[in-house]
């Protein structure tokens, strides 16, 4: 382009001078302007997309927000009210969060829980960004246009990798439903109530390349009662979680949270591994308390399940179920009496399965394939008089 300039100058009339100079500055703003709006993946012909380049920049702090599920969501609505306020220090800049995948039953392709959020709030499609992985060169590049100022991450599901932590200056932070240095990794609620905890919480800490170790900003704490299960913890965390939050974003913007945020004891680290399907497995040699635990655990996701055998006694017929176990109790009464070790009995409102050190498991709802899921009444009264045996 300069030498396109250059070349005009000298011989030529001062009017083609002139001329020549101001159709090259049109061309070179036109091609500022297209490197702009494709460096933020904008769509052709999109004029909205096309005033928003040309938006002068904001006084507020940029914001970029990275959550995939329903629980992210939930803070992404938080941000986005807390971001309309008058006083408002900040405004969300772009979202990143899982590309589209295969759900429900008719595996349609749909998009993630934040980015459909994003887009009933009238959020920009083009400032919804969704890499396979977070360390994509075009993504970054996109992301390092967008000149944020600081990330926020609520279970995004990704690894954040060194490029990307080297963008934000103000850093990144994740709300992290555990209290850290505990249970860090995929599923800290998970792992937490399969190991039967009291309380828990939720951690505001800035993001390191090491998993979940970075200094903690902020926690609060949580009291677990016996029966919730994991979904329900899942949302009360991140609920609390977007509110220390937000809470805290002055102190973050301002430096002070560098300050005051402290290291975490690697020496009390414990792991949350990513939970597997082979894991759904009950095994009632193991005692009811561990059981209840794991079926809380894993609600939503595998979910649990036992394979039981149904028994004509009039024909002699024998029909495997594979029942998936939706809510238990632990039984209250000791040394519960069984014809056979392994037989299930319906008391009150439940199904009785005998466990390891003379304890019970009460099934209060289950599910059979295919099928919607019932109390244990209805299950029971669908036998028909039928006998139901522990298999294995």
């Amino acid at each position: 382009m300069k030498n396109e300039i250059d070349e005009n100058i000298g011989t030529p009339t001062p009017s083609k001078t002139l001329i020549a100079v101001e159709q090259n500055r049109k061309q070179m703003n036109s091609s500022l302007m297209l490197r702009r709006f494709f460096t933020l993946n904008a769509t052709s012909s999109s004029s909205s997309s096309c005033s928003a380049s040309l938006k002068p920049p904001s006084k507020r702090k940029q914001l970029v927000f990275l959550g995939s599920p329903q629980v992210s969501a939930a803070v992404l609505d938080d941000l986005f009210n807390a971001s309309t306020a008058p006083d408002s220090m900040f405004e969300v800049a772009a979202i990143v969060t899982q590309p589209p995948s295969g759900r429900n039953r008719g595996r349609k392709v749909m998009p993630s829980p934040v980015a459909q959020h994003a887009l009933d709030r009238g959020f920009p499609s083009d400032l919804i960004f969704t890499p396979e992985k977070a360390g994509e060169e075009i993504f970054l590049s996109s992301l390092r246009a967008l000149q944020p100022e600081l990330c926020i991450t609520a279970a995004y599901g990704n690894i954040l990798p060194r490029k990307f932590l080297e963008i934000p200056p103000m850093g990144t932070v994740n709300i992290h439903p555990s209290l850290l240095p505990l249970y860090r990794g995929a599923a800290p609620v998970q792992r937490a109530l399969q190991d039967g905890v009291k309380e828990t919480g939720v951690s505001l800490a800035f993001t390191v390349r090491a998993l979940d170790a970075g200094p903690v900003i902020a926690c609060e704490r949580f009291e677990v009662d016996d029966q919730i299960k994991a979904t329900d913890l899942l949302a009360l965390l991140f609920s609390q979680g977007s509110k220390l939050l937000i809470h805290e974003l002055p102190s973050i913007f301002d430096g002070s949270a560098n300050l005051k945020a402290q290291p975490q004891d690697d020496s009390k680290a414990t792991l949350a591994p990513k939970i597997t399907p082979e894991e759904s497995w009950l095994s009632f040699d193991q005692e009811a308390s561990v059981l209840h635990n794991k079926v809380r655990a894993f609600a939503g996701w595998p979910g649990t399940r036992a394979k039981v055998v149904v028994i004509d006694d009039k024909n002699g017929e024998h029909n495997v179920l594979d029942l998936k176990i939706i809510t238990t109790r632990v039984c209250g009464q000791s040394n519960i009496q069984v014809n056979e070790a392994d037989d299930v009995r319906f008391i009150k409102d439940a199904l009785v399965f005998p466990c390891s050190g003379s304890s019970a498991l009460e099934v209060l709802e289950v599910q059979l394939p295919g099928k919607k899921v019932v109390n244990a009444a209805a299950f029971w009264n669908g036998l028909r008089g039928q006998r139901l045996k522990i298999l294995g």
